[in-house]
């Protein structure tokens, strides 16, 4: 799976500047994403998937994000949501109660993804964020399942997917947060407000939802999981951003090398600074974004292995926003032109800090941790 992203990286690449520019979601990657079998990543072998860990996807990303990182933040949604379910193994299940109904599901949700289909997430709200316990978004038991309205902005791929996580509190008890898939089609609505300054290809409209779902939905089957889940398994919300924005900075680092050996500019004391910085600066992110995946797959859950989740997210932003920026002024003022890799890139890069969970927002969680805290109850404002 890592060969065939970077097999695909170069045709993103090639696209990138087109689904940029018209601000529209990138089909023709997406279609290559599905014929390489990249929808099944996550999904164990079991059901026709490629079985892949955490430290797998992380670096599947990162070799997607060097082509476009607008495909690979969609591609990263669905990951997060294929890989969560499939962490539920048997034996977790067990323990926490979850009816048989609910592994049917998980695996029938599974098997879509090895057979093609693909996931976006709607959990973010206009003044909530992604924080799950502020989102107004409502469900309510019903007959045979399940009636859920509200809104959702940021959701990456809206109008393309095959399903929709979506993330929404209980009408009578708010306290109770719970996710579901939703299927497209009758009650779910797209509104195209995406018109961002960068990340202009993820096609993240807002997705408005007045609909009924089978039981079957409700992810665990079991109501109020949601946020249990995001405090002692962090990573899909927190760290699978930063492996495409690591993705994102090493690419800023390739254009800038290329831009500066075409323009003859490398006898310049000061690019060559830029550029052996940036260098290390992308390396080292990448590493701790790889030892963050690979304590994830050995360790999940514990707390020096969540340390290195929020290290890892918070690295991997600020890096990006540093080194486009840096091989922005290395390329010079003809690299700020519309349609230049670089120009592009630090586009891109700069929303690496402000993906949830942000950059502030991540420095705050590591400070609490760092002096003794709980840092998923103490701060400024709820963690989720």
């Amino acid at each position: 799976m890592i060969d065939e992203a970077r097999r695909l990286a170069p045709r993103f690449a090639a696209r990138a500047e087109e689904h940029d520019r018209a601000g529209v979601f990138p089909a023709e990657d997406f279609a290559d994403l599905r014929s390489a079998g990249l929808f099944g990543l996550m999904a164990p072998r079991r059901l026709g998937g490629a079985g892949a860990g955490f430290a797998e996807y992380a670096s599947v990303a990162y070799e997607l994000a060097r082509g476009n990182g607008a495909t690979a933040l969609i591609f990263n949604m669905h990951a997060s949501v294929t890989g969560a379910l499939a962490a539920v193994t048997d034996e977790l299940a067990d323990a926490l109660g979850l009816p048989p109904s609910a592994l049917a599901a998980r695996d029938e949700y599974l098997t879509a993804a090895a057979e093609g289909s693909w996931y976006a997430v709607a959990m973010s709200e206009r003044g909530a964020g992604s924080r799950l316990s502020q989102i107004s978004t409502v469900y309510e038991p019903v007959d045979g399942g399940f009636h859920i309205k509200g809104s959702k902005t940021f959701c990456s791929g809206a109008g393309h997917a095959d399903g929709y996580l979506v993330a929404a509190r209980k009408a009578d008890d708010p306290s109770q947060v719970s996710q579901f898939i939703v299927p497209p089609g009758e009650g779910l609505r797209v509104e195209e407000t995406w018109d961002a300054l960068g990340m202009r290809a993820t096609g993240s409209n807002d997705l408005h939802l007045d609909v009924t779902v089978p039981e079957g939905a409700l992810l665990g089957g079991v109501e109020g999981l949601a946020l249990v889940v995001a405090q002692l398994s962090p990573h899909w919300m927190v760290a699978s951003y930063a492996a495409v924005y690591t993705g994102v900075a090493r690419s800023s680092v390739d254009a800038a090398v290329e831009h500066v050996n075409a323009r003859k500019l490398g006898h310049l004391p000061a690019v060559r600074a830029r550029l052996g910085r940036a260098d290390a600066q992308v390396a080292a992110a990448h590493l701790a974004v790889m030892e963050a995946a690979r304590r994830v797959d050995e360790r999940p859950g514990e707390d020096e292995t969540n340390r290195w989740v929020w290290r890892a997210k918070l690295l991997a932003g600020t890096t990006a926003a540093d080194v486009a920026a840096s091989m922005l002024e290395a390329a010079g003022t003809s690299a700020m032109r519309r349609g230049h890799p670089l120009e592009r890139l630090y586009r891109d890069a700069r929303a690496g800090s402000l993906q949830p969970a942000t950059s502030d927002v991540c420095a705050d969680w590591l400070g609490v941790a760092a002096i003794g805290g709980d840092p998923d109850s103490e701060g400024s404002a709820p963690r989720w």
